[in-house]
Formats: C-alpha cells, sequence, structure tokens
C-alpha cells in the first residue's frame, strides 16, 4: 500500500472518528478523501498541509520521508514552497471559516468556451474573454492589477514573503479561490505571475493548489498548463488592440518601446516577444528590446523615480482585502473574535482593539 495512504488511514483511526466526520474536519470533500485512500486520486499539495494540520503530524510524516530524507530534500530544493503552502492554507482556511459563517466568496469567474487549437491560441482566447469583463466593470489591467482581479473576478489576491525562487501559486477548491504571489523587487514579474495564475484558475486547471516556482523555467514549455497560463499572462497585460493604437500614435522607436513597457508594466522582454509575435516588430527591435531590463527602460525614459516607487510596492506584503472586509464584517456582527482579522493585519489584537475603541470614541465626537 502506498506510505501516504497507509499514514492517512492511521491517522484516521487514532482519531476515532468516521471517514466522513474526519474530511469534514480536515475540510477536505468526502469524495476526495475517499478516492485518495482508495488510490484512485492523488492527494494534492493542500491536502497533505490540511491533514497535517488537522492531524497534529507533518507532511514529511505522511510522505513517509524520514528526517535525515526531508532535511536532505529541503537544502536542496529551499523552504519556499513549504512556507508558500502554508501561507495559502492559512488564507484557504480563513475563507472556508467564512464560508460557513455565510459569507461566501463572491468569484465571478467568466464561463469559458471550450478551449481549442494551440495552446497559446488557447491562452489568447482566454485573455480576450477576460479583458471584456474587466472593460464590462470600467477597470484597466494597467494599474493595480490585484485589486482588478478581487474586484471584477472575486478572487481573494495575496502577496507575501515565499523565500527564495518560488513566484507564486493558485488554489481552486469548492469553497476558496485565491492567488497567492511572493513579494519582489521586480514588479513586472510579480505582475506577470499574478496574470499567470489567474490564467489558471480562469481555465479551469485540475488543481487544488498550483504552485509556480518559476513562471519562466524552461520546462514549461512542454506543459500545456504553463504555456497557457503564460501566454494568458501576455495577453491580458499586453492587449493587442492597445498595442496597435499606441505604436500608431508613438511609432515602434525603441524610446517609445520602453515608454510603452514602463506604462504598461511588463518587463521590456515580455513586451519585445509580444510585439514580435503580433508582427508589430521586426526582429531586430524584438533582440534590442529583450536585452534591457525593467529600470534600463525606465531610465530611459526619465521614469527611474516611478520605478522605484513601484519596486517599494512589490515588497511590501498585502493581505487579500476581500477577506480582510469579510472577516472585519463577521467580527463586527459578532460571530468571530478579533484575532483572525488581527492575523491578517499581522497586528497584536490587544493594540488593534485599542486603536478601533479610540476610533469608535473619535466618529463620535
Amino acid at each position: 500500500m502506498d506510505t501516504t495512504v497507509e499514514r492517512v488511514r492511521q491517522l484516521i483511526s487514532s482519531t476515532g472518528m468516521t471517514q466522513t466526520a474526519f474530511a469534514e474536519l480536515v475540510g477536505i470533500e468526502k469524495s476526495k478523501l475517499s478516492k485518495s485512500l482508495k488510490g484512485t486520486r492523488k492527494f494534492s499539495s493542500l491536502d497533505l498541509a490540511m491533514l497535517a494540520e488537522a492531524g497534529g503530524v507533518t507532511v514529511d510524516w505522511l510522505l513517509g520521508i524520514d528526517t535525515e530524507t526531508a532535511m536532505a530534500a529541503r537544502a536542496s530544493v529551499g523552504s519556499s514552497a513549504e512556507k508558500a503552502v502554508n501561507k495559502a492554507l492559512q488564507y484557504a482556511t480563513m475563507r472556508s471559516d467564512l464560508v460557513g459563517l455565510g459569507y461566501e466568496q463572491q468569484w465571478r469567474l467568466p464561463d469559458v468556451d471550450t478551449l481549442r487549437g494551440r495552446w497559446v491560441d488557447q491562452g489568447a482566447d482566454l485573455a480576450d474573454q477576460a479583458l471584456k469583463v474587466v472593460r464590462a466593470g470600467g477597470r484597466s489591467v494597467s494599474r493595480n492589477l490585484a485589486s482588478v482581479i478581487e474586484d471584477v473576478f472575486g478572487v481573494d489576491v495575496a502577496v507575501q514573503d515565499l523565500g527564495e525562487n518560488f513566484d507564486g501559486l493558485a488554489v481552486s477548491t469548492s469553497t476558496v479561490r485565491l492567488i497567492l504571489v511572493a513579494t519582489s523587487t521586480n514588479a513586472s514579474r510579480q505582475r506577470f505571475t499574478m496574470a499567470h495564475e489567474l490564467g489558471h484558475l480562469l481555465a479551469h486547471d485540475d488543481q487544488e493548489i498550483h504552485q509556480d516556482r518559476d513562471i519562466h523555467a524552461d520546462e514549461n514549455r512542454y506543459s500545456e498548463s504553463e504555456v497557457r497560463a503564460n501566454a494568458f499572462a501576455a495577453a491580458f497585460l499586453m492587449p493587442e488592440f492597445e498595442l496597435q493604437e499606441w505604436l500608431f500614435e508613438h511609432g515602434s522607436e525603441m524610446d517609445a518601446l520602453c515608454r510603452l513597457a514602463t506604462d504598461l508594466i511588463v518587463s521590456p522582454s515580455a513586451l519585445a516577444y509580444r510585439l514580435w509575435n503580433l508582427e508589430l516588430i521586426d526582429a531586430q527591435a524584438k533582440d534590442q528590446l529583450r536585452q534591457l531590463s525593467s529600470r534600463e527602460a525606465a531610465r530611459k525614459v526619465e521614469c527611474s523615480d516611478l520605478f522605484a516607487r513601484r519596486m517599494e510596492s512589490a515588497m511590501v506584503p498585502k493581505a487579500p482585502q476581500s477577506l480582510l472586509r469579510d472577516t472585519f464584517a463577521a467580527f463586527e456582527e459578532g460571530l468571530i473574535t478579533l484575532r483572525p482579522y488581527a492575523q491578517l493585519l499581522d497586528a497584536d489584537p490587544r493594540l488593534l482593539r485599542e486603536e478601533l475603541a479610540d476610533n469608535e470614541v473619535a466618529l463620535m465626537r
């Protein structure tokens, strides 16, 4: 028998609970738990994290990894994945708890037509559908992308320190849609990752938690979902019609292209390939543009200060704003304590309570 299946069975047995009751305790659909225990479905990373937390064990133990092997594995790949999954689990658990209190996540994922054709074309078509929804809401993807995704699609979006060499992840369960990306000194890469993860969610990729250590890794060229998600991000952040309008008005000289990359908050390399694939620039211009960094492009058009502000903003951790609003609403309704809200803000509950009390007194004056 598979070691993980055997140990999950041991865990259930040790609680004295039925399989159904244990599934409810953990927060896993009982049908999924049943299939995993029968070996017809693999436990996802999120499953394992939730099982470990509920059972008071480690993921390594569930996987049957001994201590020395686990230490060696962490030394070789780092702890970023574990850190990211744990943070995602925290947000997912909070959201699931709120759903149980009547605060369902109001995601508005558009009905996606059957995706056909090449993987790249699927991503572009999906981006066109998503952009229609964004524009219908009077929003633009060229500004606060996290806010747009939360407000337009109803997906929780968080930015957190995930350690080195980890771009982000997407979570999709029956009650949670979450995008978690890493703090970064590279605002354009952070935005591309955010759009990439949205592409996974909109395509309904079969996943509970999808980890992206490096969205531009070479091996991703052979993965349908990764190619599609990257194509989605490129088309979503750099809409063809807007690119055509810009080039018609400003031309395709290098300074104009640098300005375009800076305005769209995308890397010169990403813009170069996007324009070239659309046959809007030639190979020479593509090669020249792709050699520039975002910092160099901003400097060329005298936007170094703007670049610095964006870099500073991209390094600031941010909890999902919709999750914050719902958590505070549940607190005000008396359904939960202040602690979950304070946890999201990384604040001391006692000091936060005092601050809220002071604000209430000030409003009454």
